[in-house]
Formats: C-alpha cells, structure tokens, sequence
C-alpha cells in the first residue's frame, strides 16, 4: 500500500460545492428547476439546529432552494409521517433531510423508510445503501 497522505478537506469541500452549484445553475438555465432541499426538524437540541443551519448554509450557496419543517419535541409521528408523505408528493422538492436523532416516542426508521428513496438526501434507504456498497453497482438514487 502506499504511504498516507494528507488532505485539505476545506478545499475538497469547497470544490464540491462549487461543482455542485454549476450542474444546479445548469438545471435552472436548461429545464428552469431549481433543486430543491427540504429538511425536518424535530425539537430543540442545539446540536442539531446548528447542524441543519450550516446544511442550509452549502444548499444556498450552491443554488438550491430549502424548505423547513420544524416540529416541537412532543410531535406525534402520524405528524412526522404526513409531512414527509406531502414532501415526497411536492415536485419542488428533490431531497428530505430529517434530521437525527428523532425523540423516543418516534419510530426512526419507520419515518426514514418513508422517504422516497429518490428524494433520500442522507442515501439512509437500504436502497441506497446497497447501490453504495456495491462495487460496480448503480449510483445511489438520491
């Protein structure tokens, strides 16, 4: 093997993110769709809301344009599952993020598994998953 070696995952990261905003400027000019990122917030932690800021942040900054849904710690998953059910139904929107760790009282993996997996921005389906981990096998979906 060979030695290892050091990255700049800034730089990286910034080259993504400029790469990502020239394919969704082309979107826009060629078929006039602007992605589209929806991301669900369930309570208050702090670490998750900055977590989702700073998402909310890249997707800006690479053209998108992001919905929020944010629901009190108490939401009942019925409502969780609704609103993802509409944002899988929304043509304007290309990708749910929900946002971990969900309350107690909420089934996460029943409210992930109801993302269609096309629109599964963390690639959590087992779906995508698998397209990952197979070597050769088709891109994730998402």
């Amino acid at each position: 093997g060979g030695a290892a070696r050091l990255i700049d995952g800034k730089a990286i990261a910034a080259a993504i993110r400029r790469e990502v905003k020239q394919h969704s400027e082309a979107l826009i000019a060629s078929h006039k769709v602007t992605p589209g990122l929806a991301v669900v917030l369930v309570g208050a932690r702090t670490d998750s809301a900055t977590y989702v800021k700073m998402k909310k942040k890249a997707a800006a900054e690479v053209g998108f344009h992001s919905i929020d849904k944010t629901f009190e710690e108490s939401v009942t998953e019925e409502a969780l599952l609704q609103c993802v059910q509409e944002l899988n139904s929304d043509p304007s929107v290309h990708g749910i993020l929900v946002q971990l760790p969900l309350p107690k009282h909420i089934d996460e993996a029943k409210v992930l598994e109801s993302i269609r997996v096309e629109k599964d921005a963390d690639g959590f389906s087992s779906e995508n998953v698998g397209n990952m981990c197979l070597r050769g096998g088709k891109p994730p979906l998402a």
